[in-house]
């Protein structure tokens, strides 16, 4: 366990690793000076190191912040250095700091390694210049601190962070939004909780409004971690004094107020020093009737005193926790490196297993997403094996049930190709090929769904293979865009066979026309249901205008006996609706005899109107009718069952639109549409059951196995090692930058435990 007086040493070591790895999640404690501009903010500083080298003028002089360490060394120190021959005589300067022959006193900056400063003039010169060079000279600020280290014997350990005067109005060349960009960096600092405050407020402005109490307040509201500096305290009006303020009367914090007494304007310009200035403090706390009470509790040797033992303090009591903090980032570095793939150059005997390794893992999420046993799985969307379900089930499925089997295929087309198949004679019976020509074209409706189908499942299984990368993969980009390359090539190698696989299937079923499955609606049950929907058809008809013929006899009648007719005695019936009446059952019942013989006149092409002259359609032997009255009576039950579904798609329209069509004619187009419609919903269940299983084989299964393969024999070629290997140069960078904050981390670490 170190000594307390090593703890600020220790953070000023910690600082320098930061600066150098470029750390600056680390929350250190530190002291940060804040005040309005001419608040005496610089005399304090100067005053504490005993040198004048802090830039001076009008406006804002601080425009980045000044990160100040102070180092107290002892007189017997190695590190002082006696002065050169040229330097042998002390100047008036060194005569006026008690200097004799050493230097004793010098400064570093850490942008300017190895170099020391012994002429605080130039130091002066140096911060300008790096101010300039970062925030340019029209008056800007940057939040880019300079590093500047003051060693000598005649300092107290401390370290303090000078920040840029807060101002209200912008003046000359300031940005307009200077006040925010002054304020904004300052909360940079001063809002983390190991910072201590420095609130600087000149005596002859009242505290209330001081504004650096009110923006140490905003941050830290119960002034646990802010001291308040008044000074020009000798420029007060006469007969007032601070003593309230400085006794905490007025504005309470726990770490109280302190009092100094700047250098004038007249003094800095006189090059008087720091000492005669320190000793003339002491005089005006030590004689004034008001403050010499507590003169041992003000001026600027008091204040270094007190900062460095509330310094001490508070390190002591953030060290543990800083601790803690390395460790947690050293533990999320080093994971942050492993993902770009960890710190070891790669050698060239190694490149042929890690180039192996990338090919198995980038086969493997490409499997493993199609499969659905991915770890990144997202939760947002469907995507991989999940969506090509999605593909089968709803938008194939969906698109296939939306075809209309016959919506392309009107009255005409239908009775012009059973006309173009009975040739020069007529026709029996409907010819069987008008039903095969007119049903292959609309098998092939099913084609498009079907190769669509096969675009979208490679389209998804391209999205699959862009996505299978990895943070490690990510590291080298031209492995990962040939892993890409390759398996895009057997996508689309694969794509080809199989859209050709599915239109054979398509073809397949065009090429016979299997009218004996036993899902197809046969030709005898058709015939029946359109008998059956023309007679209830008729039949309705009929009723209907006997019930209107009924109910204008009734209406004339009333008139006759001069009855009102404003009442509603039968109901009223539309022309296509089926009434149940006891005026009008059994009316217009045919008899099954004339059912049946229009039936067989239809099947054997015999003309149902008798020409002049012509004998009744001959008449069939006593076994024939039997058949057919058997034949009738199985169907009766089927015919009643499916009148109501078919009166609405039989006759009217039909007859509206082609009047010309004769009763046979309308019977055969019906006949041919409703077989059509049967025997593409029996294809239309293959095919949907078939395209799916056809896609796996051929493409996706395929793939599958075929990717690890692919890869290996495509792309593990030593002659193609090192140009597959080759770094991204941003990610490269990436991880030399994390590399070099791991050991920052782990140096930090070092120096933390060698004091706990």
């Amino acid at each position: 366990m170190a000594s307390l007086e090593d703890l600020i040493p220790t953070v000023n070591k910690l600082q320098d690793v930061m600066y150098d790895a470029g750390i600056d999640s680390l929350d250190l404690p530190v002291l940060a000076v804040i005040g309005s501009q001419s608040s005496g903010k610089s005399s304090i500083l100067e005053t504490l190191v005993g040198r004048d080298f802090l830039p001076r003028g009008t406006g804002i002089v601080t425009r980045r912040p000044l990160v100040l360490q102070l180092n107290n060394i002892k007189a017997d120190s190695p590190l002082i250095t006696a002065y050169t021959a040229e330097e042998a005589e002390p100047t008036l300067e060194n005569r006026l700091r008690g200097q004799s022959g050493a230097r004793d006193t010098w400064g570093e900056f850490l942008h300017l390694p190895g170099r020391r400063f012994y002429d605080f003039t130039e130091i002066r010169g140096e911060i300008e210049n790096e101010t300039a060079r970062i925030a340019g000279k029209n008056k800007g600020i940057s939040r880019i601190p300079i590093n500047l280290k003051i060693y000598s014997p005649h300092v107290l350990n401390l370290t303090l962070i000078d920040l840029p005067g807060i101002t209200k109005v912008p003046i000359g060349e300031q940005p307009p939004d200077i006040e925010r960009q002054i304020r904004n960096l300052i909360l940079e600092y001063v809002a983390k909780p190991n910072c201590i405050i420095l609130a600087v407020s000149p005596a002859n402005v009242d505290l209330v409004n001081s504004e650096s109490l009110k923006l140490a307040r905003d941050v830290d509201p119960h002034g646990k971690r802010t001291i308040g500096v008044v000074t020009k305290l000798d420029l007060m009006d006469s007969g007032t004094n601070a003593w309230d303020i400085l006794a905490g009367k007025l504005y309470p914090l726990r770490l109280g107020f302190v009092g100094v007494v700047n250098r004038s304007q007249q003094d800095i310009q006189e090059n008087k020093s720091v000492e005669d200035a320190l000793a003339r403090e002491e005089e005006f706390f030590s004689k004034h009737p008001a403050y010499r009470t507590i003169s041992s509790k003000c001026g600027t040797r008091f204040l270094a005193k007190k900062l460095n033992q509330i310094l001490l303090n508070h390190i002591r009591e953030k060290l543990p926790d800083i601790k803690a903090r390395l460790n947690t980032l050293i533990g999320q570095t080093e994971q942050e490196l492993a993902s770009y793939g960890g710190s070891n150059i790669i050698s060239p005997e190694s490149r042929a297993g890690l180039v192996l390794q990338m090919m198995n893992k980038f086969a493997t999420n490409f499997v493993s997403s199609i499969e659905g046993t991915s770890s990144d799985i997202s939760t947002k969307e469907l995507c991989g094996g999940a969506r090509i379900y999605y593909i089968y089930n709803n938008i194939f499925g969906n698109s296939l049930k939306s075809i209309n089997p016959t919506a392309n295929l009107s009255i005409t087309d239908i009775r012009t190709a059973i006309r173009n198949s009975t040739g020069p004679r007529p026709s029996l019976f409907v010819p069987e090929l008008a039903f095969d020509l007119l049903v292959k074209p609309q098998i092939k409706l099913l084609l498009d769904p079907s190769q669509r189908c096969v675009e979208l499942v490679y389209e998804e299984l391209m999205k699959i293979c862009h996505n299978c990368g990895s943070p490690a993969l990510a590291r080298y980009p031209r492995l990962q865009a040939k892993l890409i390359e390759v398996v895009s090539d057997l996508l689309r190698e694969r794509l080809g066979p199989t859209r050709s696989y599915v239109e054979s299937l398509i073809d397949i079923h065009r090429a016979f026309i299997n009218t004996n499955h036993p899902n197809f609606l046969s030709a005898t049950e058709a015939m029946a249901d359109i008998a059956e929907a023309r007679r209830q058809k008729q039949q309705n008809a009929k009723r209907s205008a006997d019930l209107k013929k009924k109910r204008q006899q009734e209406l004339e009648k009333a008139a006759a006996v001069g009855e009102p007719t404003n009442g509603n005695p039968s109901p009223k019936v539309d022309s296509d609706s089926t009434i149940t009446s006891s005026d009008s059952e059994g009316e217009d019942e045919r008899d099954p005899k004339q059912n049946k013989d229009s039936f067989l006149n239809y099947f054997f092409g015999k003309d149902q109107q008798r020409k002049d002259g012509d004998d009744i359609a001959p008449s069939f032997s006593d076994k024939q009718e039997r058949t057919m009255d058997s034949f009738f009576q199985q169907e009766a039950d089927f015919m009643a069952m499916e009148t109501l579904k078919i009166q609405d798609t039989v006759a009217a329209p039909v007859e509206a639109e082609h009047p010309e069509l004769t009763e046979r004619e309308e019977l055969e187009c019906e006949l041919i549409r409703r077989l059509i419609i049967s025997y593409f919903g029996i294809v239309r269940e293959m095919v949907e059951d078939q395209i799916p299983k056809a896609v796996m084989c051929f493409l996706v299964n395929f793939c599958k196995e075929e990717v690890q393969n692919r890869l290996v024999s495509k792309l593990y070629k030593e002659s193609l090692f090192e140009e597959l290997l080759m770094e991204d140069e941003t990610l490269a960078q990436d991880r030399a930058k994390c590399i070099k904050l791991l050991e920052g981390y782990k140096q930090a670490s070092v120096i933390i435990g060698d004091i706990l």
